[in-house]
């Protein structure tokens, strides 16, 4: 602290001698936040609480010499006192010094104990339910919660779930706990104030103030993103803690930053509560999360997609496959369709559908709403139980081949070469006997199929929602089209394995 002031000091005087402390500053100046941070601080940071974990690893080989037994510090062995705090700043500076130097190490066959920090909070006193990351805990053979006076108490794992990074523990206290409550999330504001309270870095319960940045943001960390974005600092450590709102509710987990350097520069994310509470309600009952389950994959309705389909103003989720065996296919819902509404929620983008069905009970019988060929039909589906979950359909690359070179208005409005799909085609590119249609055997460098990522050995299942089954149905889908004055071409294209997607191509 006293190498801090030292400076501190040095710039007091030197502004003093300047004559610049002669115009003192207004308190408004030096404000930042509302006033009730400290009050709302002090009564939720004692249901905040340390994460440790424990692992049994195998120590790495070194090259460094192992003393023998009774003799004092070897060359390059840490000496006492200097064992740095597990997540701290410090730690990977000591071992990489260490490791240099030639520390010594246990024998690679021999096991060690790694430990990790995180953060959590008591969500049930009476119970002892402590929520935090997944990620925290994973992997972990021990668990352990610290309270703020510093008390241990061993944990075990009631549930967790990977897809959302949520885990719920319980611990056993001889004296009460505190806790914290949730609040809504959906009710939060951009430039709303929270707090962040956790342990960065391993320093204990430490507090930090921002806004809300953004919500429903999508990091490409799992299938259901929606995470609040935050400038309150959030650091290594900080993990599973909580971000309050100014009545002192929970309404984030704290989950990940971005980071160039491992420290904050004031983009972290949360969970939101909303999400998390319908997690931790089912990792209570049942240990384990129990999703709906539509058995339909998807993709993004994008501008050209919309065009294609009569679909105005571009929204939804794009039907691009349906599980022989999910609830989707009995409930009439086919390859194409564009679904706009479920159970009663609006579906504005793919990204609301997977959250949407996952948080509807298993079992249930729900009306869904979609958009076929430009009209809107109204079914209902009775969800199953989510295995394999809902996802975007991928956009493949199977392997190049060989070419035809037909000059027709296929390939010169989309750049492709296409040839009917013949027995020797087919084990060439290894497609699988169930996908029929048209074979990609070349694709234009800089055409507007290979900017949509088509690939040789593609197959053109559908043109225009019809199904074609020679290179000669393709060319007559795409005269017509051009004829109607369409400006795009929606191919339904599926890949070896059979994996379907959607792609509108340019007919410009």
């Amino acid at each position: 602290m006293a190498l801090a002031s030292i400076p501190v000091r040095r710039a007091l005087f030197a502004a003093a001698a300047a004559g610049f402390l002669a115009l003192p500053l207004s308190a408004p100046a030096f404000a930042r936040g509302p006033e009730n941070i400290s009050e709302v601080a002090e009564r939720v940071i004692d249901a905040v609480v340390n994460i440790s974990t424990t692992q049994k690893v195998a120590a790495p080989p070194t090259t460094g010499r192992r003393p023998r037994d009774g003799q004092g510090q070897g060359q390059g062995q840490q000496p006492p006192g200097a064992q740095p705090q597990p997540g701290s700043p410090f730690e990977e500076f000591f071992e990489e010094f260490f490791r240099r130097r030639g520390e010594n190490t246990p024998n690679p066959r021999e096991q060690r104990r790694a430990s990790s920090l995180g953060s959590g909070f008591i969500i049930d006193a009476k119970e002892g339910l402590v929520a935090t990351n997944n990620h925290v805990i994973a992997d972990a053979d021990e668990v352990t919660v610290v309270l703020t006076d510093g008390t241990k108490l061993k944990a075990e794992v009631v549930g967790r779930d990977q897809k959302t990074d949520i885990a719920l523990l319980k611990v056993k206290s001889e004296k009460p706990l505190k806790d914290v409550k949730f609040g809504d999330s959906d009710g939060i504001r951009l430039g709303e104030w929270v707090i962040a309270i956790g342990n960065p870095f391993g320093l204990g319960g430490t507090v930090t103030q921002g806004i809300v940045s953004a919500r429903n943001r999508d990091i490409k960390n799992g299938p259901y993103d929606n995470y609040i974005q935050t400038d309150a600092s959030i650091n290594r450590g900080n993990s599973g803690g909580p971000l309050f709102n100014l009545r002192g509710e929970v309404i984030g987990i704290n989950t990940a930053i971005i980071s160039p350097s491992g420290g904050s520069i004031g983009i972290g994310f949360s969970v939101p509560s909303k999400t998390a509470m319908a997690v931790i309600d089912q990792l209570r009952q049942f240990g384990e999360t129990r999703r709906g389950w539509l058995g339909v994959k998807i993709q993004e309705v994008t501008d050209e997609i919309a065009e294609s389909l009569g679909v105005k103003p571009p929204r939804g989720a794009l039907i691009a496959g349906v599980d022989d065996k999910g609830p989707a296919k009995p409930a009439g819902i086919e390859p194409g369709d564009v679904l706009i509404r479920f159970d009663g929620r609006e579906i504005t983008s793919m990204r609301d559908l997977p959250r949407i069905v996952a948080d509807t009970a298993v079992g249930k019988e729900v009306d869904v709403v979609l958009i076929r060929k430009g009209k809107e039909l109204a079914k209902k589906v009775t969800l199953g139980r989510l295995e394999d979950g809902e996802r975007a359909q991928p956009a493949s690359l199977p392997k190049s081949g060989g070419a035809d070179d037909d000059k027709s208005t296929v390939k010169k409005t989309l750049g492709l070469n296409l040839a009917n799909l013949s027995d020797d085609l087919r084990k060439q590119h290894k497609i699988k006997e169930s996908v029929k249609g048209v074979i990609v055997t070349e694709v234009e460098p800089g055409s507007a199929a290979a900017e949509k990522q088509l690939a040789v050995g593609n197959v053109i299942v559908e043109v225009a929602q019809e199904p074609v089954a020679t290179a000669e149905d393709v060319t007559k889908r795409i005269d017509k089209l051009k004829g109607e004055g369409r400006r795009s071409a929606l191919l339904l294209v599926a890949n070896a394995e059979g994996e379907l997607r959607f792609v509108a191509l340019s007919l410009q």
